[in-house]
């Protein structure tokens, strides 16, 4: 397997679905694997496989609490349930350097997934953890967390991404 990089914004794979794992085998947990070694050169709290180039329902996340690896993989990761309770976390993505925006999302999630064994798992989630859940998945259904702003806010945002961008490249 190619040895899997960051995809930086802008990107056609930014708007496109992941496709469904028929089957987790060692190629697949090579991709998490792979998928957790970006994630913690660059410090980030999660990955959808979309922000490596990949079209498979993958995500990783660590969110490192109390400072101790705790990290989580889930394969085909589906929502069963939200809670009508919402809450706002300021979110920011590996695949977008240098920007930020603070983001409405359901405080509690329930979520059906396959583990890297292949074993069927449900965990409800809260909080943080909740909020890096929905913002992986959104990578899987194409859409990033720019998408939950309005219109005038997502093209400041870009508009200051894409300056940034320049200034470090120039």
């Amino acid at each position: 397997m190619p040895k899997l990089s960051l995809v930086i914004a802008p990107d056609p794979i930014f708007r496109k679905k992941a496709e469904t794992i028929e089957q987790v085998d060692d190629e697949i947990r090579e991709m998490i694997s792979q998928m957790f070694e970006i994630l913690y050169r660059e410090k980030g709290a999660g990955i959808g496989a979309n922000m490596v180039g990949l079209l498979k329902r993958i995500i990783v996340m660590d969110l490192k609490e109390g400072g101790k690896a705790s990290p989580l993989a889930m394969i085909n990761p589906e929502i069963l349930a939200r809670s009508e309770e919402m809450q706002v976390f300021e979110e920011a993505s590996l695949s977008y350097p240098g920007i930020s925006a603070e983001v409405i999302r359901s405080k509690e999630v329930t979520v059906a997934y396959l583990d890297e064994e292949g074993e069927p798992r449900k965990l409800t989630a809260s909080g943080f953890l909740a909020t890096v859940i929905q913002h992986e998945m959104d990578y899987l259904e194409g859409k990033t967390y720019l998408d939950h702003l309005s219109r005038v806010k997502r093209d400041n945002l870009l508009r200051r991404y894409k300056k940034n961008k320049r200034q470090r490249v120039g």
